[in-house]
């Protein structure tokens, strides 16, 4: 276990009885602190993308929604974990490191373009040479620049590095330079060939291309993942001890879908709804994490 995973692992512990009192023994009036991971190039893009969302749930809930965007899935995942955040929208990744070592329970799955699924990738830029996944793991790619998402990304990190282990591939001694950065990030410095080849999953890199940050013919996907689950609305074990406030939530996310004809800023572009979900949905992403070696089985 790397030193980031025991710092998770620790302070998961080290609050757990915290995260164990029952969310009824709040007062209704308490803000609810709503993280959500960095989905938009920058904080304020962010912020301002979801706080309708917030808005919407403080609303329906009944009571003050905080809402704050956090720099990385597993800084995120930490927040949960901690009693820094009571609800978060977080990357499947994020939540099954959340669930792990704090308990932390899905509510929600969020819907993109009608589906509770989507696929991580790697990319390549067309002068780069490499023309599929086999020229990459293999003599041509040895010695190349790679770039993953944050440790605790789903489809930047954990998935792509699930995939170079079945090969017998370990991308710090294939690649000549391997660095760790956002998805945004990943995608431009890709397509303005900074790097030769770096892990995306399909939905950041189509919003890129429909907001014209990048151009899709200096994208080239030579991989792509099976399917996993998208990101997941999730809440502390305290609170999720509290049924009818559960209840209350998965109703207030359902009906987004259907508001979002007339109030189209709730979520972003592409997004249309949530649907209600369990723990056994990211059971594949568990199996990544145990597999990889990042996760000690309990």
């Amino acid at each position: 276990m790397n030193q980031s995973r025991r710092h998770l692992l620790t302070c998961a512990i080290g609050t757990a009885t915290a995260l164990a009192l029952p969310a009824l023994t709040r007062a209704q009036g308490t803000p609810l602190k709503f993280g959500v991971g960095m989905f938009q190039p920058d904080r304020e893009k962010n912020d301002t993308t979801y706080r309708p969302l917030a808005q919407h749930l403080s609303q329906r809930l009944g009571r003050p929604v905080e809402l704050r965007t956090v720099d990385s899935w597993e800084g995120l995942a930490k927040s949960l974990a901690n009693g820094e955040t009571d609800i978060a929208l977080m990357g499947p990744w994020g939540y099954v490191l959340a669930n792990h070592f704090a308990n932390a329970q899905v509510v929600s799955t969020i819907l993109y373009q009608g589906k509770p699924e989507y696929f991580a990738m790697i990319v390549t830029h067309p002068d780069s040479g490499l023309n599929s996944i086999q020229d990459l793991i293999g003599p041509k790619g040895k010695g190349r620049s790679f770039a993953f998402g944050d440790k605790g990304s789903t489809s930047g990190y954990l998935i792509p590095r699930h995939f170079f282990m079945q090969q017998g591939i370990d991308p710090e001694k294939h690649f000549g330079r391997v660095v760790y950065t956002r998805h945004q990030a990943i995608q431009t410095q890709v397509t303005a060939a900074q790097i030769d080849a770096g892990a995306d999953f399909n939905r950041n890199r189509t919003t890129m291309i429909d907001q014209g940050l990048i151009r899709a013919d200096r994208s080239k996907i030579i991989w792509e993942s099976s399917p996993l689950p998208n990101d997941a609305v999730a809440v502390s074990e305290g609170l999720f001890k509290d049924k009818i406030f559960v209840q209350r939530l998965r109703a207030a996310l359902a009906e987004i879908g259907p508001l979002l004809k007339a109030q189209t800023t709730l979520l972003p572009a592409n997004y249309t709804g949530f649907v209600d979900s369990e723990n056994a949905f990211y059971k594949s992403i568990l199996y990544a994490g145990l597999a990889t070696g990042t996760l000690a089985a309990k």
